[in-house]
């Protein structure tokens, strides 16, 4: 497999995750990829667009309308020595693929003695902010989170979606890959070849001495927008993830030994969400670093309307999360 070079080009997520599709494939026979309509036409995302006609369709092919079915495959092929991918269309629809996830895929391991490895990556597109109403904008990360034995990835720059998702296939457990629907015209500059993002390491994205921030995914990119909005006024440290499980807690805690400060945001409603887990385990190992109380900001306990100022009401926007850094600070 090709590795990073020095040469630079401007990507948008679809063409970064279908180059690193494509790199995996060429590296890995047992590399296969299905879902729903993503053959010839590479799906409504493209997101394989061209793979079918390079590498054929055994290893390339639409499936039924199955969510279940096509999570049962991707187990089963797993199971069987295969590095299976799969593209679920919106992650909305993993409701219907539950039972083949959390109690197949993510269990067998544990199950069958380490048996059976399970190297299979779930593709799938998260968020609100598209004006697609309550079934096709959730996030649910923290569903897949309280689910022992996945491991979630949620990257939110084009660099990252291309090094985490090599990484995602190449390890050997079912990781959730969930990108951000409004992040489907990022356009960025990246080095051209392959690399690889490792998983459970995070990104300081902007350094700051006054309050850590930590934003995943599209809520990294508001947070820095209200970070620059308060420049001159508030040193902002804004930590992303990268990836929710394994998490980077040192990464975390060294930046809230400097600061003194916590506020975690995220899209996904605020109960029972990713937030209140970051700043339980902050707590338990570095309470004493705390100036003051943590604080999250999340999305309203809500569906997700249809109307656009409606849906941006329900979900944080840049200038919720500067008047909290503001509150916590001025």
């Amino acid at each position: 497999m090709p590795a990073e070079t020095t040469v630079r080009r401007k990507l948008k997520p679809i063409v970064a995750m279908n180059e690193a599709l494509d790199a995996a494939m060429a590296a890995d026979d047992d590399v296969v990829l299905f879902g729903e309509d993503i053959g010839a036409y590479g799906g409504v995302w493209a997101l394989s667009k061209g793979l079918q006609k390079k590498y054929g369709e055994l290893r390339v092919f639409d499936t039924p309308l199955s969510e279940c079915a096509i999570m049962g495959t991707c187990a089963g092929a797993a199971m069987a020595g295969l590095r299976p991918v799969i593209e679920i269309m919106y992650v909305d629809f993993m409701t219907v693929a539950m039972d083949q996830l959390v109690n197949q895929a993510a269990k067998i391991r544990l199950m069958s003695g380490g048996a059976f490895d399970l190297p299979m990556t779930i593709i799938a597109p998260c968020g609100a902010g598209t004006s697609e109403a309550a079934q096709h904008s959730n996030s649910l990360e923290a569903w897949f989170l309280n689910t022992p034995g996945l491991k979630v990835v949620m990257p939110s720059t084009v660099y990252d979606m291309k090094g985490l998702l090599t990484a995602a296939i190449g390890d050997n457990n079912p990781v959730m890959y969930l990108w951000h629907k409004a992040l489907y015209d990022l356009e960025e500059e990246v080095p051209d070849g392959v690399w690889t993002v490792p998983l459970g390491e995070a990104a300081v994205r902007r350094e700051g001495g006054d309050i850590t921030v930590v934003a995943y995914s599209l809520m990294m990119h508001r947070a820095m927008a209200a970070a620059a909005e308060l420049d001159g006024r508030v040193s902002v440290e804004i930590i992303d993830p990268r990836t929710l499980h394994p998490f980077d807690l040192d990464t975390v805690l060294r930046s809230v030994r400097k600061t003194g400060r916590l506020l975690v945001v995220h899209e996904s409603p605020l109960r029972c969400g990713v937030g209140g887990d970051i700043v339980r385990r902050v707590c338990e190992a570095g309470f004493e670093l705390l100036q003051q109380a943590p604080q999250v900001v999340g999305g309203v306990d809500s569906p997700i309307p249809f109307s656009k100022s409606l849906e941006d009401a329900v979900v944080p926007q840049v200038s919720d999360i500067r008047a909290a850094i503001e509150t916590m600070v001025e």
